[in-house]
């Protein structure tokens, strides 16, 4: 077997994914980084975005990431996110419903009395790429 590094991915809920694997790709703040067993240690941000990894079977996984934080262990890396989904368990129902109400607050034409546009945006982006990312979609 090939060597390989613990991937640990926690939210405030829960545990989403705990396993060895042989690379992982994360979405950082400053860009996209890539992790192979042995790297240098480090700590950074991460932004919203699609995680990847490969497992031990060399099959490519994905987990939708919002936002958090990353360290990286020469044999271990560990994600603390705000929210997280394997691609497997992402509801397209769901997130295209969430697509259509992010949608409809941003084209209310009187958006400093009743919206917050901000917020709106974050979850448009957000329904945005769990859709991308659940349909097999190259997410942003």
């Amino acid at each position: 077997m090939a060597a390989s590094i613990k991937l640990e991915i926690v939210t405030p809920e829960h545990v989403v994914v705990d396993e060895s694997v042989q690379t992982v790709v994360a979405p950082g703040l400053l860009g996209e980084f890539g992790v192979l067993p042995g790297h240098t240690s480090f700590i950074t941000s991460l932004k919203l975005g699609a995680l990847r990894y490969e497992d031990t079977a060399g099959q490519t996984r994905y987990v939708f990431i919002k936002e958090g934080f990353a360290e990286v262990l020469p044999d271990k890396v560990t994600i603390l996110a705000e929210a997280a989904e394997r691609r497997k368990d992402i509801d397209i129902a769901r997130a295209e419903a969430s697509l259509e109400r992010a949608k409809k607050r941003l084209e209310e034409k009187s958006r400093e009395e009743n919206i917050d546009f901000l917020r709106a945006r974050a979850a448009l982006a957000r329904s945005i790429n769990r859709i991308r990312l659940a349909t097999g979609q190259e997410p942003d």
